[in-house]
């Protein structure tokens, strides 16, 4: 089994590496008097827009071109936060892909020794060895970019990607000031449009008001055929139980979408929902929801931080994708006197109904305890996260052990 795996592994890694590394090793003449960090972000959008091309086509999955995305976006960060002002010469990108290949590979590894299961390929003593990125790294690295940015202003790269790396981190009231910053400088772009409305809805418990519908609105106007704002303007639409809107969105996205994967299966899903709902169904194969469209388990507060709880503290429970949008699938409400307690997560506490558990195969669980009672994660609140888990799965322990930063 370790050997499966390491082969898998391997293979998702060099496809990774052969989609961020073609634009680097092609023929490119670099714009005179460049400086190091204009250049890369200028190698970042040559590599986002090729990967954006390469999803447009179906070459790859919507999955595949986010992984991608964001291992553009890490690289890009470590480069911004570097800083040098030498201009760079065509041999710079040969020597650029060199280190994103030597780069990528290890930080996966590094990444997975802290927040996987490295158990489950060797046998190792607790404790034994320490690895090199740690959540305060990424905190220190994201804190550096933040006060770069404070005397660069006007870095509208810089804007998004910090925004992007807040996003990540669930830090989403400093997420949407930095997308706020970036918007003004990149009026442009239905990425950061899109990413906005998703990060400002998060902040409001998943509601869509009229800012957010504001912002999904001119992402479609910029790109009409941009899959995550129409996949929000879609869920907007189901909410308020406009099915009928639901579904023309949910039929412009499938056109989109490579009709075998992953991603156009769940939008067949939602689609077969919506058209039934608004009465305009058709007579056509549609995916059907995962069965065992549950997920239960327990959750626990870590002795070493429930000095840091109040009783009437609240406990959000709830389950989200593994990838995308950070929006809750399904969410419970409980208090810290509760705790421990026992869980379980179905569609009947769906937030939305065209964001549903049933709609995906794995999802990602977590605790939260948090001080201000709000759904978003707040500096100070205490979390517990799983790894992706499948639906159906029982007996699941989260354990609420680390602070939000």
């Amino acid at each position: 089994m370790t050997w499966w795996f390491i082969a898998i592994a391997g293979g998702m890694t060099l496809a990774a590496l052969a989609w961020i590394l073609r634009p680097l090793l092609r023929r490119h003449t670099a714009t005179p008097g460049l400086t190091r960090d204009e250049a890369n972000l200028e190698l970042l959008r040559d590599q986002l827009a090729e990967s954006e091309a390469d999803l447009a086509r179906g070459a790859i999955a919507p999955e595949q071109h986010q992984r991608t995305r964001t291992e553009i976006e890490r690289r890009v960060l470590e480069e911004a936060l570097a800083g040098s002002p030498a201009t760079v010469a065509r041999p710079v990108r040969l020597g650029i892909a060199v280190a994103i290949a030597i780069a990528i590979p290890l930080a996966a590894m590094l990444a997975y020794l802290q927040f996987g299961n490295p158990g489950a390929l060797v046998e190792q003593p607790a404790g034994h060895g320490d690895a090199a990125v740690t959540p305060e790294v990424v905190e220190q690295m994201v804190g550096r970019l933040a006060a770069r940015l404070e005397t660069a202003p006007d870095d509208a790269d810089g804007w998004a990607l910090l925004a992007r790396s807040y996003y990540a981190l669930e830090r989403f009231p400093q997420a949407i000031a930095a997308y706020g910053r970036a918007i003004k400088l990149r009026t442009d772009d239905a990425n950061l449009y899109a990413d906005y409305a998703d990060a400002l809805a998060m902040t409001r418990e998943g509601r869509f008001d009229s800012e957010v519908m504001a912002l999904i609105a001119q992402a479609l106007r910029v790109d009409p055929d941009h899959p995550k704002a129409l996949l929000l303007a879609a869920t907007a639409a189901a909410g308020r139980g406009d099915h009928r809107a639901a579904t023309k969105y949910l039929e412009h996205l499938e056109r989109q979408l490579p009709p075998d994967s992953h991603f156009s299966q769940i939008v067949a899903q939602r689609l077969a929902e919506a058209r039934a709902q608004g009465g305009t169904a058709k007579s056509a194969p549609v995916a059907t929801a995962v069965s065992g469209a549950s997920i239960a388990g327990r959750v626990e507060l870590s002795a070493a931080i429930a000095g840091k709880a109040a009783p009437t503290d609240t406990v959000f429970i709830l389950a989200r994708a593994p990838e995308g949008s950070r929006m809750p699938l399904a969410i419970l409400r409980h208090q810290v006197r509760d705790l421990p307690l026992d869980f379980a997560l179905s569609d009947a506490q769906a937030m939305s109904p065209a964001m549903k558990l049933s709609s995906f195969p794995e999802v990602v669980v977590v605790a939260r305890v948090s001080k201000s009672g709000s759904a978003a994660p707040q500096s100070g609140d205490l979390v517990g996260t799983t790894n992706a888990i499948k639906l159906g799965a029982s007996g699941i322990k989260v354990s609420i052990d680390s602070v939000v930063p």
